[in-house]
């Protein structure tokens, strides 16, 4: 591997062990260590039963209280305990290699759920998840050797090649998770580091392992699957104890959940969407291979989903765990039943013969972002951005990317300004979607193919505009023609200049305007020449 990523040199010395790499589908958390891998390789080979997972009584000593300031940065916590584990060097890298790939997984980088676990015998229940202001934090942090404010810790691992990366995460919150036993000493700051105080050994026995998590969901999910991959190793196999978890306004639920549940698969249905006949009995036989518990009651498979397979919520999940304990390979392939010919979409047919219409014109096409600024579609227009049906971006990463564009012109206007060295005349056009914010619509907003077209010169050049606009409509024989066909209506519009805007009506109805852009909109987007512009809805033409 080494020579071939780095050269023949990189070898040298390296160890001539066999390693295998195996890809895991990303919704398998139960295959992502070892013991989960090992155990569903033998369960598939008829070697070993499905593991039965079984919950024992809480201890009230060991609860977690959720205090009310949680709710302003990781408003959700889970917990569990293992009894009397049994650590081998393998097994511990095992355990925490685990939670590493749980954290870049379904943790999303530990934006959704942060994972720790602590020696139960160093620290003291019951437990408290509070959250306090950065300055008022102070423990000693995993294999430090003195104790620091969060605020210190925040500055020392802002250069961690590891940890880092998760630093934004709480960084510009006015207070910081904590979890903390009832002496005081600090557990863990999630989603950060652990404290040093309980840090686990290959010595510990009893493992108590919390979450915090902006998603209670996925956090359940999380618990589940460490506390069922590592109950092997207690002194009671597959047993886990339960913790409880106080709300801020004292109410409590016990996690880890380890909820087996109940589907019904038809037979029928199962054969026939693989492809294959085989009994029920058969089938029940495949998903038992796949962990699923499965009997045959008649026509029906009567499967047992265990707390390792939180990927499987819906029957199509259960057939294809089907498909593969059968063998992809072995599903006899068969021609179709149905014999349907393709053809291209209306608009998209319309769309490419009026770029070539536009091309043949002399109008270079342009291709532009389909998010923009708000200034775009709003102020550089002379438009108030609430007065714009425009669809916003909730979590913007940069100031050009805020809303969906509802118009094409913003985006030609900036394509001109890219190319003010370029000789002129400018003839620019763009056959794309908008995306218009609409009540009415399944989604709250429906699409819109428009085509738009712009002309830069040493004059606003309106006749250009008009007769690439005579030229479409003459192409799609609309006739001249205010109740018939096209026509234009005088209308006022900021974005263009006084008198010189005109609104294109297709018999008798608006679809888009026309005219010379305002001297305020050219300055906006830095343009010094003047330039007039056309957009249509073409959606009405199909």
């Amino acid at each position: 591997m080494l020579i071939k990523e780095q050269g023949d040199q990189a070898g040298t010395g390296v160890s001539e062990e066999i390693l295998y790499r195996i890809d895991i589908p990303a919704n398998r958390y139960d295959l992502l260590c070892l013991e989960g891998l090992v155990n569903g390789i033998l369960v598939f080979q008829g070697k070993r039963e499905p593991p039965v997972y079984k919950t024992t009584k809480y201890e009230d000593c060991n609860s977690l209280h959720l205090t009310p300031a949680t709710a302003q940065i990781r408003p959700y916590a889970v917990a569990a305990v293992l009894k009397g584990v049994s650590f081998t060097k393998e097994s511990y890298d095992s355990f925490i290699d685990l939670q590493d790939k749980l954290h870049q997984n379904i943790c999303r980088k530990r934006t959704l759920v942060a994972i720790g676990t602590h020696d139960l015998d160093t620290i003291q229940g019951p437990f408290v998840y509070d959250a306090l202001p950065p300055n008022e934090l102070k423990f000693k942090a995993l294999n430090q050797i003195k104790e620091l404010t969060a605020s210190e810790l925040m500055e020392l691992y802002s250069s961690h090649a590891q940890l880092k990366q998760y630093l934004n995460i709480i960084k510009d919150s006015p207070v910081y998770p904590v979890i903390k036993d009832k002496n005081g000493v600090v557990l863990s700051m999630p989603p950060i580091i652990n404290g040093d105080h309980s840090k686990i050994t290959l010595n510990t026995k009893n493992v108590f392992i919390e979450c915090t998590a902006t998603d209670l969901t996925k956090a359940i999910i999380v618990l589940d699957t460490i506390v069922c991959m590592f109950s092997e190793y207690c002194a009671n196999k597959y047993e886990v104890q339960q913790c409880k978890v106080f709300a801020p306004d004292g109410t409590y639920e016990l996690y880890p959940q380890m909820q087996y549940r109940e589907e019904l698969v038809n037979v029928d249905k199962a054969n026939g969407y693989i492809g294959i006949s085989e009994s029920g009995s058969q089938l029940a036989t495949f998903l038992s291979r796949m962990c699923l518990s499965a009997t045959c009651d008649r026509d029906a498979l009567r499967v047992r989903v265990p707390p390792t397979r939180h990927d499987v919520i819906h029957a199509c999940d259960l057939y294809e765990d089907i498909a593969i304990a059968y063998g992809y390979n072995r599903i006899p392939r068969v021609a179709a039943r149905g014999a349907a010919a393709g053809a291209q979409c209306a608009l998209s047919k319309l769309s490419e013969q009026l770029r070539h219409e536009c091309a043949r014109a002399g109008y270079t096409e342009a291709l532009t972002f389909t998010l923009c600024s708000r200034d775009d579609i709003a102020s550089k227009l002379g438009l108030k951005i609430e007065d714009v049906p425009a669809v916003h971006i909730s979590n913007p990463k940069t100031l050009e990317f805020q809303v969906v564009r509802t118009v094409l012109l913003p985006g030609l206007l900036k394509t001109l300004a890219a190319n003010k060295k370029m000789p002129l005349p400018l003839k620019l056009f763009e056959i794309s979607d908008v995306v218009i914010k609409d009540e009415t619509a399944e989604t709250g907003a429906r699409n819109e193919r428009r085509v738009c077209a712009v002309y830069c010169g040493r004059a606003a050049g309106f006749q250009y505009v008009h007769g690439l606009l005579d030229r479409v409509c003459a192409m799609l024989r609309l006739p001249w023609h205010q109740e018939l066909g096209y026509y234009l209506r005088q209308c006022e519009d900021p974005a263009y200049f006084p008198g010189r805007c005109a609104e294109v009506t297709l018999q008798g109805r608006v679809i888009g305007k026309i005219g010379v852009i305002h001297p305020n909109v050219l300055t906006a987007f830095e343009l010094t020449n003047p330039c007039s512009a056309v957009e249509i809805n073409i959606e009405p033409f199909v």
